[in-house]
């Protein structure tokens, strides 16, 4: 029964390409789990709308699936260009001035966040995706800088600048993030994504805020700075503090360099597993899809890569958003999801589960997780009140699919982007888990195996007011 349940969730970013009610609801239907929701794009009308598509689309599949907020942080663009694009040479001298100002289409250009008060001679600077490199040789003004182009090259309008080097001092939630915050409280998101983490105090911040709002989302912190990854605590303490991160690998790839994001993921995914995490890959999953209705075969085996290595999710950005061929790239990663689960192991790590915020409960997913290979069950149950339970189940890794039933619909929409959980809202009982089972075998959802009458279970369960989880149980269904 397991190979025909996705493990590894995927994540599709909303954005003109898929802004109505029926692509959302086609994209959903071909196997997305969570949506994503950038706040560097569009309006809060607009996204407002798309939450209710959503769960409109999730409602008629009968599947809960997670909305993603993410803030666009400190993402620093220039302004409006004369003709959108300005040809630069090296050693050509730049000032990039944050001050409303007359553009004459010169080398005095505008540019979104004032740089003066952050940057410091010497640092390097690049634009454009990493396109246009430089150097910071003046502080000229108390709004404006002074740059040394490195290499020949053009710039156009509202493209991004990185500055690997310069240190935010935990300033990386800009007046649009926290309007974004404020107005996201009272909207039906599950997760928020912090852009630019680099300590795991940025991520305190935000929760800190998120709580004063009243806000029950989990906070998601995007690893793509090169301060975030600088040393092995450093990237620890971030995901311990966060309750998932996503490779942001863009950005990362701009700001510490290509070669890099390998390692760097792969570390990331160990330690999301380490700390019963949620994982999300993303950027140019797909990226040649945005164009043509096929993968490339390096884009195949990148998917399949962060499926063998046990990623949650794996994200589709520009693919969805801007792409000719959105419902077309959801199939594809599912497709390739499906085989890389059904011909390869999740592969091992070095540390199995050791989060203090779920000990008690990783000793007992992880005798469940044995115990249902050993005996070769269909599946997992997990009962759960806080969706704790499903969480260091699912860091386990386990070869088979785990149901989720929980009480809180928000729990179970979280859920929706953790491996290998099928998560559903049914009111609260002693016996909701088998009873879940029980009517997911009468609606065909749930089949048994050739030449058997029934489904093998394992059953974690606990008192919701007392225990918590305590209970493994073995059922025939």
């Amino acid at each position: 029964m397991s190979k025909f349940f996705k493990r590894t969730k995927i994540l599709a970013t909303i954005g003109p390409a898929t802004n109505t009610k029926e692509m959302i609801e086609d994209i959903i239907m071909a196997g997305v789990n969570g949506c994503r929701l950038n706040c560097s794009h569009g309006s809060n009308e607009e996204r407002d709308q798309q939450i209710k598509w959503i769960r409109e689309a999730a409602k008629k599949k009968g599947k809960s699936v997670a909305i993603l907020q993410d803030l666009q942080g400190p993402k620093i663009r220039l302004g409006v260009i004369k003709d959108n694009r300005l040809e630069l040479k090296e050693g050509d001298e730049i000032i990039l001035e944050s001050k409303e100002f007359e553009y004459d289409g010169g080398l005095t250009i505008p540019v979104q966040y004032n740089l003066a008060e952050k940057v410091k001679i010497g640092e390097p600077l690049s634009m454009f995706d990493g396109k246009i490199k430089a150097e910071i040789i003046d502080i000229v003004s108390e709004t404006a800088i002074k740059a040394k182009i490195l290499n020949d090259g053009f710039v156009m309008s509202k493209k991004g600048i990185n500055l690997p080097d310069t240190d935010f001092g935990g300033d990386i939630l800009t007046p649009k993030d926290l309007a974004d915050v404020e107005y996201g409280a009272n909207c039906d998101y599950d997760y928020v994504s912090l852009s630019f983490v680099q300590t795991a105090n940025d991520i305190l911040k935000l929760k800190q805020l998120l709580l004063s709002y009243g806000s029950r989302a989990k906070v998601i912190a995007k690893i793509e700075t090169k301060k975030a990854i600088s040393s092995e605590q450093n990237l620890e303490a971030i995901v311990k503090a966060s309750d998932g991160i996503m490779v942001a690998r863009g950005d990362m790839a701009v700001e510490a360099g290509a070669e890099v994001v390998p390692i760097v993921q792969r570390k990331l995914i160990a330690l999301c597993r380490e700390h019963a995490k949620l994982c999300i890959v993303a950027t140019q999953m797909l990226s040649s899809m945005v164009e043509n209705p096929e993968p490339t075969r390096a884009e195949v085996s990148d998917i399949s890569t962060a499926v063998v290595q046990g990623t949650d999710a794996v994200m589709l950005s520009d693919e969805t958003a801007v792409g000719k061929y959105p419902l077309e790239t959801v199939k594809e990663m599912k497709k390739v999801i499906l085989f890389t689960q059904n011909h390869s192991r999740v592969a091992t790590i070095n540390k199995l589960p050791t989060s203090e915020e779920f000990e008690i409960y990783n000793a007992i997913s992880n005798a469940t997780a044995r115990l249902a290979e050993e005996i070769e069950a269909d599946a997992i149950i997990c009962q759960t009140a806080s969706g704790a339970t499903s969480f260091a189940m699912a860091a386990e890794r386990p070869n088979l699919p785990i149901l989720t039933v929980t009480s809180n619909q928000k729990v179970a929409n979280q859920l929706a982007l953790i491996y290998a959980n099928s998560a559903f809202c049914r009111p609260y009982s002693e016996e909701f888990g088998l009873d879940l089972v029980k009517e997911l075998k009468t609606s065909g959802y749930l089949q048994t195996k050739d030449g058997q009458k029934d489904l093998l279970v394992v059953l974690v369960s606990g008192d919701k007011d007392k225990f918590g989880t305590d209970t493994i149980k073995v059922r025939n269904v």
